[in-house]
């Protein structure tokens, strides 16, 4: 009885912990994140779907929901992404610049014919069912870029360039190597033109544009304020 007790009381203590923690990660986090992953930052998207899928995963969600919840009961069915465009050719495979920018001659982005604003903009939509890109792809895109191809964990993403909620491409065209904490602003970015391009307020293709030209003058513009 004593035991059950005893039991019993580190389970509470440990419920209220956990309890006190998910309040002060929700009253601390940014204005717009909607979830906080399990390294320490904070994911914008707005779909539960492949949130955070670069940075372990999702450690609460700020919107109310649990942990658990939003995930599909079974895989996503699959969408017709067309043909990859890219926005420019690419003039060379080697030797590309590393920076804060991709280097447009190796990386200058691309899309998915098929990906259009009602297609990117439906409620079914999800990232997830559309994002396949090799651990092999990856490596490439480090030795393009004169990194030894490996793991860096949080240091460094191979992102995409036009991101997959604007319609972008797997193609080693649109991805590069971007270190922390760049992503976490860019990521910030594309939501927020998600719901411009959703909304009518800009152009699928101005925002694919932009981003793919230099998403920090982009994002200066759309947020009035420097990443």
């Amino acid at each position: 009885m004593f035991r059950s007790r005893v039991a019993a009381a580190v389970a509470g203590s440990v419920l209220l912990v956990l309890g006190t923690f998910a309040s002060a990660g929700a009253a601390s986090a940014p204005p717009g994140a909607t979830a906080q992953c399990r390294d320490g930052s904070y994911s914008y998207s707005q779909h539960h779907t492949g949130t955070c899928s670069h940075h372990g995963g999702v450690a609460q969600w700020l919107d109310g929901t649990t942990a658990g919840a939003g995930r599909a009961a079974s895989a996503p069915a699959k969408i017709a992404v067309g043909h990859t465009v890219l926005l420019r050719a690419r003039a060379r495979t080697s030797r590309c610049a590393l920076g804060v920018k991709p280097d447009r001659r190796c990386s200058p982005g691309a899309y998915y014919s098929g990906l259009m604003t009602a297609v990117i903009c439906s409620s079914s939509f999800h990232t997830s069912s559309v994002r396949n890109v090799s651990e092999s792809e990856r490596h490439e895109v480090e030795i393009e870029y004169g990194l030894a191809p490996h793991a860096y964990g949080h240091a460094l993403e191979i992102d995409h360039i036009v991101s997959l909620e604007l319609g972008g491409s797997n193609d080693i065209a649109n991805l590069y190597p971007e270190k922390a904490p760049g992503f976490h602003a860019k990521d910030q970015l594309e939501n927020r033109l998600h719901a411009l391009v959703c909304s009518g307020a800009m152009t699928l293709h101005a925002a694919q544009a932009g981003i793919a030209t230099n998403w920090q003058s982009l994002y200066k513009r759309v947020f009035d304020v420097a990443p």
